[in-house]
């Protein structure tokens, strides 16, 4: 069954176990055959069937085309961002780079910044963002400045308000925290803080775009990094930089630009200064990687055709399930409400040894730091979260 009458299938209505075996299973058959409990669609999302098909289209528009193959290519180039656009709520699909990953849309927005840039950020973000503010940092490309927000266990962002007024820049923060799944609340009311002193609001969304609803124009944010490895199951290499309408407006001139950049790319003119092309197109780089655009085509297609709503909806029900059936058994877990993502949190100080423990028991989970991460999606089934949480409980030390 194809991916639009399968959706069609499933009616309207909140997602069931049997309506998603009946209709959207067939659409994974490939991956769900792998033995075993999946409970890491937090991090490596899985692809529908219809992704190698894709990707065999691209190639072969290759084979058949060689050099004319670049008209496809380039309409799935435009679909690709028009996707994107819609899946975060931009305004329009040339705000949407396509980049190879989300610290390569850090580094754009850090190199088209004027100077020496002052950067305020968080010690939560995950380890990409976060390495490569401190090397900028380390050979004077930034300043940086990064902030606690936890006090007593608890999201505080008092300390991030209070600096933004102080003269910053540009402030990084994650819609969703990697390692415990906490949602940042008011992001609307931080991009109108950091507007209100001049200050541009950068969000590492990777957590959260087809997880949940994400509405970048209403949030304010004027930059957006996110990409497909995890709830789009788009696979490595498809991801992307958001520039707000009024960031391009703004005058920023982008280093990381190729030819692709230009105005009118293949008509191959050379003016000095180059001349490049309007709006979000002058963010371009060179001759792109094609296939990551066919790779996450069906990941955006079954996000967009379901509706993240009601995926969301689905999610926190499973996330619920799950964090009884470990109740049930002793095991305290955080998430599973509105302030979380889309995955569970059981904190324990050897976190890396229960997930490969789990792992033993054929469960694939994943942890960071004291943090051990558990996350089903839609084709996670009400039995196999009740067996993992049985055997986590079995696996963790006698108290």
């Amino acid at each position: 069954m194809r991916l639009t009458e399968a959706i069609a299938a499933l009616g309207s209505g909140p997602l069931t176990e049997d309506a998603l075996r009946a209709h959207i299973f067939p659409l994974f058959s490939h991956t769900i055959a792998r033995p075993g409990i999946y409970l890491a669609n937090h991090s490596l999302g899985r692809p529908l069937n219809q992704t190698q098909d894709d990707v065999r289209e691209c190639i072969e528009l290759w084979q058949s085309h060689l050099g004319d193959a670049w008209d496809g290519w380039m309409a799935e180039h435009d679909a690709h961002r028009a996707r994107l656009a819609q899946l975060i709520g931009a305004p329009r699909p040339d705000c949407i780079i396509p980049k190879t990953s989300a610290g390569h849309g850090l580094r754009t927005v850090l190199n088209a910044l004027p100077g020496t840039p002052r950067v305020l950020s968080t010690d939560c973000e995950f380890d990409s963002v976060d390495v490569i503010l401190k090397q900028y940092a380390a050979v004077g490309r930034v300043q940086l400045e990064l902030v606690s927000i936890h006090r007593d266990g608890r999201l505080d962002l008092a300390s991030l308000f209070d600096r933004i007024k102080k003269g910053v820049d540009l402030v990084v923060v994650s819609q969703v925290l990697f390692m415990t799944g906490e949602l940042l609340p008011n992001l609307d009311v931080l991009a109108a803080r950091c507007h209100k002193h001049g200050v541009r609001l950068l969000v590492d969304a990777y957590h959260a775009v087809g997880a949940l609803p994400v509405d970048v124009a209403t949030m304010g944010a004027d930059f957006m990094i996110g990409g497909s490895y995890k709830y789009l199951r788009g696979g490595p290499g498809a991801c992307f930089l958001y520039l707000s309408p009024d960031a391009l407006a703004s005058g920023l001139r982008p280093l990381d630009i190729g030819w692709f950049a230009k105005d009118q790319p293949f008509l191959f003119e050379r003016p000095d200064p180059p001349r490049f092309a309007t709006g979000g197109d002058a963010f371009l780089e060179s001759t792109p990687p094609v296939l990551t655009w066919y790779q996450a085509r069906a990941g955006q297609q079954f996000a967009l055709g379901i509706g993240v709503d009601r995926l969301r909806e689905y999610s926190l029900d499973q996330l619920r399930r799950l964090k009884r059936y470990l109740a049930a058994h002793g095991v305290e877990a955080q998430g599973a409400d509105d302030g979380h993502g889309a995955f569970l949190t059981v904190e324990h100080p050897s976190a890396s040894r229960l997930a490969g423990e789990l792992l033993a028991h054929g469960i694939t989970t994943d942890a960071r730091d004291r943090w051990l991460r558990l996350c089903p999606d839609c084709l996670t089934l009400d039995g196999a979260l009740a067996d993992a949480a049985a055997t986590l409980a079995s696996v963790l030390p006698t108290r």
